[in-house]
């Protein structure tokens, strides 16, 4: 197996117990790579189906988060919420995962993985929809619903502060046209504005 392995962005301790070995990543792609141990074989001794969908898993949530590599990060965790597996033939020696960003919305990235074996035969593909994790989500909405309440407040204050200015009765206005309860508090509003009276 070639040496040229990368760092994975985060630390997944399964991962790491398989083995796997993340090789690419950019530009909504990523490969990863196992050299096929005792451990990862069925009774079959092939690949484990198990083995076969992680790196179809992996290579697809790499793949959605190097979308968002271009501005200096590694991007959000993600989480897979649906995935379709198709197992083509049984896989053996080293085997190669290559994960694809077909399609990203704000919240989602639409996804599909191979894995070939040494000889470049399909032995699984699978398409995935990929979601930022629940903490990236929740700080992301929370800002937008800050935002939100700030521009509703200000614009209840406007509306308020002009429906007082409207509604407040100027030089000769009838207040007898009010509802009962304005002409009250205009009657009173009209008093306190007049002050004592005066002498001459």
């Amino acid at each position: 197996m070639s040496s040229q392995r990368i760092p994975f962005p985060y630390r997944i301790p399964f991962v790491e117990e398989l083995g796997l070995e993340l090789h690419s990543v950019g530009d909504g792609k990523a490969e990863l790579r196992v050299d096929l141990a005792e451990a990862h074989l069925n009774s079959w001794e092939v690949a484990h189906g198990g083995v076969l969908m992680t790196m179809l898993d992996v290579a697809m949530a790499q793949a959605a988060r190097s979308a968002h590599r271009h501005d200096g990060v590694s991007g959000p965790g993600v989480a897979t919420i649906e995935m379709k597996t198709s197992f083509v033939r049984p896989a053996e020696g080293e085997l190669r995962a290559l994960g694809k960003l077909l399609h990203r919305t704000t919240t989602l990235a639409f996804c599909e993985a191979s894995v070939l074996d040494g000889g470049g035969h399909l032995c699984a593909h699978a398409t995935g929809n990929i979601q930022a994790s629940a903490r990236v989500a929740h700080a992301q909405g929370a800002a937008e619903g800050a935002a939100q309440c700030i521009n509703e407040g200000v614009n209840m204050a406007t509306m308020n502060k002009r429906f007082v200015l409207a509604s407040r009765p100027t030089g000769g206005a009838n207040t007898a046209e009010l509802p009962p309860r304005r002409r009250a508090a205009a009657d009173a509003e009209g008093r306190r504005g007049a002050g004592a009276p005066t002498t001459t």
